[in-house]
């Protein structure tokens, strides 16, 4: 199981951070934890794979209105407080939505379709991007020497039943 997480854990943790990556990320501060990954390059793969699936996110929207506005149409009540928020925080919401679940791909779309500075988008994305990667990762790999010593043998099913944990929270976050 180790050699396959060496082997493959990088590629899983950019495709799943390209569309948000909090989840990943906290998995692979554990694994690095562990001595599976290495802590570091999990933070680089995990904020390069979340910067540029938000920079993505913004660009799709400013250049196919029509598409994103789609896209979100089955998503109004988050709609409607990503506005809230945008109009509340203003640039700060960048920031926000990085640790928010269930609109953290919203928050790029619906700027993406407002007149907001896409220079003014991307500086901040590169910063708040690195502020996450940095907090999320180093928190993980500190609660995972909570986590693997309580379930040393089972580190395994220890992270299986921390991934059902935060899934049931994420679900419930999602359906606010």
């Amino acid at each position: 199981m180790e050699d396959l997480i060496r082997d493959w854990g990088y590629i899983a943790l950019f495709a799943y951070s390209f569309g948000g990556g909090f989840v990943g990320l906290v998995f692979a501060g554990v694994l690095s934890y562990a001595g599976d990954l290495n802590l570091y390059i999990s933070i680089l793969v995990a904020g390069t794979a979340n910067f540029l699936g938000d920079q993505f996110l913004f660009f799709l929207a400013r250049k196919n209105k029509s598409y994103a506005k789609d896209m979100m149409s089955k998503y109004g009540r988050k709609i409607a407080l990503a506005h809230i928020m945008m109009r509340k925080y203003g640039s700060l919401v960048v920031f926000i939505q990085k640790y928010i679940y269930g609109i953290k791909t919203l928050i790029p779309l619906a700027m993406g379709l407002t007149k907001y500075s896409a220079v003014k988008f991307t500086i901040f994305n590169v910063i708040a991007t690195m502020l996450w990667g940095l907090v999320v990762g180093y928190a993980s790999y500190t609660a995972g020497e909570y986590i693997l010593s309580a379930a040393d043998d089972f580190k395994y099913i220890g992270l299986g039943i921390i991934a059902v944990i935060l899934l049931t929270v994420s679900y419930y976050f999602k359906k606010i």
